[in-house]
């Protein structure tokens, strides 16, 4: 059972609400590591961990204004950290089945003839801005990916990161590009996306 904030927490809240650096850093320093270490217990995965850790904080801190912590700060960070880390490991899964779409989408594509409609320049503007729409690190990763033609253990060990966070990160790329490019419809997403990633 969670438990409900006390005066002395809700004192530190009301203060970094209202801006105030040192007291986001008194939550930063008292629960970063046992939320790494919680993290990992699902991810098996230090880097990784600590990469979601520090977007739970930084979503802590950039919407202090809007956030509603019924019980304790632990249990409001702990929380979000879990349902972060199991999304992440949904998302994972989901990759197979995203790619097997785009090799699907080869036997469905038109001749030159009949695709010469298209705007390919076009194509690459759209999906030019959905991959700018990553974060930093999950962008270099794509781009090693696919411009660089790197493969995962090339990258990992160019950035300095683990195999697992370089897969991760590039399902998560996957996610974010099939959202963006949702209002494009399903099946021109999928040729766009065989053009990009091919």
């Amino acid at each position: 059972m969670a438990k409900e904030i006390t005066n002395e927490e809700l004192f530190i809240v009301r203060k970094m609400i209202d801006g105030d650096i040192d007291s986001f850093k008194y939550f930063f320093d008292r629960y970063y590591n046992d939320l790494c270490n919680f993290v990992n217990v699902y991810l098996h995965d230090q880097s990784l961990s600590e990469e979601i850790v520090q977007d739970i904080f930084v979503y802590f801190w950039e919407n202090r204004e809007k956030l509603q912590i019924k019980s304790s700060v632990r249990s409001f960070l702990f929380s979000a950290s879990k349902f972060k880390s199991l999304n992440l490991l949904r998302d994972t899964k989901t990759q197979k089945r995203i790619i097997e779409e785009i090799g699907k989408v080869k036997s469905q594509l038109p001749s030159e003839d009949e695709g010469s409609h298209l705007d390919t320049d076009e194509f690459k503007k759209i999906l030019n801005a959905a991959v700018d729409q990553l974060a930093p690190r999950c962008r270099e990763i794509f781009l090693l990916s696919k411009f660089e033609e790197l493969s995962n253990k090339e990258i990992a060990e160019q950035l300095g990161i683990s195999v697992k966070t370089v897969e991760s990160q590039m399902t998560i790329a996957l996610k974010k590009l099939r959202e963006y490019l949702l209002p494009f419809r399903e099946k021109i997403f999928l040729l766009f996306l065989y053009h990009f990633l091919s």
